[in-house]
């Protein structure tokens, strides 16, 4: 039984009204987001009209803002926006689905304002609107919108469509739409083409579900990228023709890039199994693990086969990710499979020559070996600490002095260095070579 001082619904509920009004006026002092959210639930009190008053001043005052928003100030903007969503398509839709449609599109306008003055590094702002857009299609048909004036609404978004924020529009009202709209858009990019024209359509046609608009859209040459070709192959796929699929993606072969592979290989391993081809889709699987050591492809291999070959198989496929040409990527194949003997290993036979850089990589690896393995995980925290400061990356100093007070916990539990420093030696070395990089000293000693 939870204790009376949890916070939760039921505990703060027996405080009693007056004493938490008491407690979100404190809370709510010099905090303007809060308190616009507070108004906002003030308004709704009073009915959908107050509400919607209250929203459409918000609106108002975020698109005559002016102020550049960093990464510091995004978390204030995107509370604020949600708040104006979440109100748009709560309380406001409930009472007036046609109000509420109507605040919705005016709160999707200004998407091109905000990311013009705005750093969305992380999405989250691209996000907010994203998930806006996927309430409008339901909100026309509570609104019972004509087709026609839908049709028109959305083309006004699309010209604004500056950074990718409507690009799921045409999908997210299709059943609003319905056939009259969708043809009404058909036509009017039939007449006026533009760059997103070929996109639309596109949509339009998959929204139809009508695979053969969509495929006549491709020309040769765009069907003849790998990307192209692994993308129509899964309309062609969802349709039942796995035979067309696969011609179209073998035509695509020869132009296959690395980065490329993965969704090409996916969609021919689809169009196989759906074929019955299983020991070639097998094959496929196998060669894409060879290549990427792609752990979803080797369990999807490894299930297929018969009882006690998937054995074999498996330790087959860990040998040859010890050996593959790729340390990083090894690495990090060893440590989600999870193999960590094996990924421990691997780093005290590459030794301490590891791309320092790599953080992605190696942070999430030593901390995985750290319990079982502290030398590995030792080996690859230093590599992280001498790209810091040999790089002179002083936004990573404080992870750097994380890790080192990391290495000076796992020297505890080191019998064998195996050849390597202690931990006192090579603290030693690195405030001989970088004693002048004062800031990260001071964050070692903090």
């Amino acid at each position: 039984m939870a204790s009376k001082r949890t916070l939760n619904a039921s505990n703060l509920e027996a405080l009693g009204a007056a004493a938490l009004a008491q407690l979100l006026i404190e809370v709510s002092s010099g905090n303007a987001v809060i308190q616009r959210r507070l108004r906002l639930a003030l308004a709704a009190a009073d009915g959908a009209g107050g509400a919607a008053q209250e929203v459409r001043k918000r609106l108002a005052a975020i698109a005559r803002a002016t102020t550049f928003v960093d990464s510091r100030k995004r978390k204030a903007l995107v509370a604020d926006l949600q708040a104006q969503h979440q109100a748009i398509s709560g309380p406001i839709a409930a009472a007036d689905p046609a109000l509420a449609f109507q605040l919705l599109v005016r709160f999707l306008e200004l998407a091109d304002g905000i990311f013009a003055r705005s750093s969305d590094t992380t999405g989250t702002l691209l996000g907010v609107f994203e998930r806006a857009l996927a309430d409008l299609g339901p909100l026309a048909l509570a609104a019972a919108l004509s087709p026609e004036a839908l049709a028109e609404q959305v083309l006004e978004l699309i010209s604004a469509n500056g950074y990718g924020q409507f690009d799921t529009l045409i999908p997210s009202v299709a059943s609003a739409l319905g056939e009259p709209g969708l043809a009404l858009l058909q036509h009017w990019f039939e007449q006026h083409g533009g760059p997103d024209a070929s996109y639309a359509l596109r949509q339009i046609a998959e929204a139809r579900g009508d695979v053969d608009a969509y495929l006549a859209l491709f020309d040769a040459r765009q069907l003849a990228r790998p990307a192209v070709a692994a993308e129509v192959a899964q309309h062609l796929l969802q349709a039942g023709r796995p035979e067309q699929a696969l011609a179209l993606l073998d035509g695509a072969a020869a132009n296959l890039t690395p980065w490329q592979a993965l969704e090409w290989a996916d969609a021919r391993i689809a169009a196989l199994d759906q074929l019955g081809r299983r020991d070639q889709a097998q094959q496929q699987r196998w060669d894409l693990f060879t290549q990427s050591l792609s752990i979803p492809h080797l369990r999807a291999y490894l299930q297929r086969l018969d009882d006690f070959a998937d054995v074999d198989a498996e330790e087959r496929a860990l040998q040859l990710a010890e050996h593959h040409p790729d340390p990083l990527l090894a690495l990090q194949f060893l440590v989600h499979w999870p193999a960590l003997p094996r990924a421990a290993q691997l780093v005290i036979n590459h030794g301490p020559i590891w791309d320092g850089e790599a953080f992605e990589v190696l942070t999430p690896a030593a901390e995985r070996l750290s319990s079982a393995h502290p030398l590995a995980a030792t080996i690859l925290l230093r590599t992280l600490v001498l790209f810091a400061l040999s790089a002179g990356r002083t936004r990573r100093y404080r992870h750097a002095a994380e890790h080192l007070r990391s290495c000076e916990r796992l020297a505890a539990e080191i019998d064998d260095w195996q050849g390597l420093q202690s931990h006192a030696t090579f603290v030693g070395s690195l405030r001989e070579s970088f004693g002048r990089c004062w800031s990260f000293w001071q964050l070692l000693e903090r």
